[in-house]
Order: structure tokens, then sequence, then C-alpha cells
């Protein structure tokens, strides 16, 4: 998951490349906020990544992983992989499945300075509160925001990155983050959540992104192995 930035794509832009702009608009309440000078072109960090990011349509984000059975040296490896390569894109939160492993690992971190890595293995949700409509970001489908709704706070089950259970009661964006992420683990993006002429505009245009004329950055493809 990534925090909206000026650099990200209303969905009302996504299929318009090089344009300059000044408004960074929300589509579904017309709410603006005046911006910088930006282009609309998404900006990718792929290359300061340990693991590629699978991106949206990719079918392999489709699949849902399997839980953690033994907390051992490859699996603390691939959480720092994981955690390495969300600090470089940069994100806040990032899911197993995105980098090609079907294992129930996410790891997260909300804070301002990025030192506070979660790592919640084998994670189980119970959301509550009400819900609240916040405008998310994900790594896999770089340079979309959207509006979503999810529950304002989730009680997370999980255990550590030494295998030690833990309980824990989110809120505000830690939850958040948490729902978009066990989404990845359970085969969903953020995106299912639009209507299915959005899902059609944002693919359209990440495919058209992928080609290697449109960007000149390499994306991870589905015939690429895992790490």
């Amino acid at each position: 998951m990534i925090l909206p930035t000026p650099g990200t794509i209303p969905l009302e832009f996504a299929v318009i490349e090089f344009i300059p702009r000044r408004n960074h608009c929300n589509v579904d309440n017309g709410w603006c906020a005046n911006q910088a000078n930006q282009f609309t072109k998404p900006r990718i960090f792929r290359t300061m990544a340990l693991r590629d990011i699978l991106v949206y349509p990719d079918s392999r984000l489709r699949k849902r992983a399997t839980p953690v059975e033994t907390v051992d040296s490859a699996v603390t490896q691939l959480i720092d992989d994981m955690a390495q390569t969300m600090y470089g894109a940069p994100g806040i939160g990032l899911a197993a499945t995105q980098v090609n492993v079907s294992k129930r690992i996410v790891v997260i971190d909300i804070s301002e300075a990025h030192d506070q890595l979660q790592v919640f293995i084998n994670p189980v949700i119970c959301g509550s509160g009400e819900r609240v409509e916040t405008e998310e970001g994900c790594l896999s489908v770089p340079g979309i925001v959207a509006p979503v709704s999810r529950f304002s706070q989730a009680h997370v089950t999980a255990l550590d990155r030494h295998g030690v259970p833990f309980e824990l009661q989110t809120e505000g964006l830690l939850a958040i983050c948490i729902q978009h992420e066990v989404d990845h683990l359970d085969g969903k993006v953020f995106v299912d959540y639009l209507s299915q002429l959005k899902r059609d505009r944002i693919r359209k245009h990440l495919v058209r992104e992928s080609r290697p004329e449109a960007t000149g950055v390499a994306r991870s493809k589905e015939n690429t192995p895992a790490l």
C-alpha cells in the first residue's frame, strides 16, 4: 500500500500521459486540492527494490496465499527482502503475494521516519467500528489512487518475525493498511472495489505503461520466476 501523493493519478486521468496539471482531483466527489505543477505519468521505482513487485493485472496477484508452517531462516530472509522492497518502492505496506511469494506474510511501516517495521505472519483480521472511505494507492497499481470503504478498526492475530503469536487492536491508517494487505493475501486488489468501467480503464493504462517503449523500465512479467 502507498499513501496518495501529488505524483499519483486520479482515475479520470488514468489514461492520460505527460499532461501537466495543477489540480489533484477525487473523481467521485469532485474534491480538488491545489498542487504544484505535476505530470500525470506515474513514477516507477522498481530498480531500487530487492524483489520485483507484480503489477496489476498480473494474474499471479489473484493467487490466494498459503499459511506459513514454520518461521525459519528462509522466512526471515523473505521478511527482510520485503521490508527493503517496500522502503525502496516507496510504500507503507507490502504483502508477500506482491513479490510473487504465495505465503501469508505482510510487512507494514506507517511511521514518518520509516523506522517502525511491523511484521504479520498468518494474519487473521476482524473489522469493526464504522466504515470510512479513504484514498488508497498500491505498489501493484502504480500511479493510481481511488476511494475505498473499509472498517475504521481491525483486530489482528498473527505471528511476529520470530514466530511468537500476538494480538493487536488497530485503528486509523494502520487498520486500513492491514485490511488492504490481507486482501492481497486473499488474491484481491483494491481496484476490485471500483466499478468495472474504472477497472478496465486502469487495466488498459497499466498494460500500456508496461511496454518498454512507454516507460523504458522493465516490469515484472508473468514468466519471471519467484526469487
